[in-house]
């Protein structure tokens, strides 16, 4: 089964579940940047843990992606590219690396959910992963998203 099919299919399901959701099927992806790490990060979404994720604005503009917007849906992968949840965007703010509070880091859930850890697990995320040529630094642009899941997947 291809994986567009997997999602179409699975935005079907969201739908008949929830007959208010939009005709089009929204983008689909998976956090992180190793199949291990969405699968990770997609439990803390599933358990309810994870309500945010966070984003470097320089990376939206090297792929020349849109910023998310408050209301948007997105279709969360596991990390072998299968739809699990159906979230939906409910907050977006913009500010320095160094200035996410502790509170976002918290709602992001990872690790001892601190913003010690946030920041150390971040920051060798975007010097490792980035799409951008600027990578990190303590004052770059970071696209703190807070969701809510719509729909999950069995």
């Amino acid at each position: 089964m291809n994986s567009s099919f997997q999602v179409e299919e699975f935005y079907r399901s969201c739908r008949a579940a929830n007959a208010g959701l939009p005709d089009n099927t929204p983008e689909a992806w998976a956090f992180g940047a190793t199949p291990q790490l969405a699968d990770e990060l997609l439990a803390l979404v599933q358990s309810g843990v994870k309500t945010a994720t966070a984003s470097s604005l320089w990376d939206y503009e090297a792929a020349e992606d849109p910023v998310p917007k408050v209301g948007e849906l997105s279709i969360i992968l596991d990390g072998r590219g299968i739809p699990r949840v159906l979230i939906e965007t409910t907050s977006v703010e913009v500010m320095p690396f160094e200035d996410v509070p502790a509170s976002h880091a918290h709602a992001e859930g990872e690790g001892d959910r601190t913003l010690k850890y946030w920041r150390e697990v971040h920051e060798h995320y975007w010097r490792t992963y980035s799409e951008s040529p600027r990578g990190f630094e303590p004052g770059m642009p970071v696209v703190c998203e807070q969701f809510q899941v719509l729909h999950g997947a069995d």
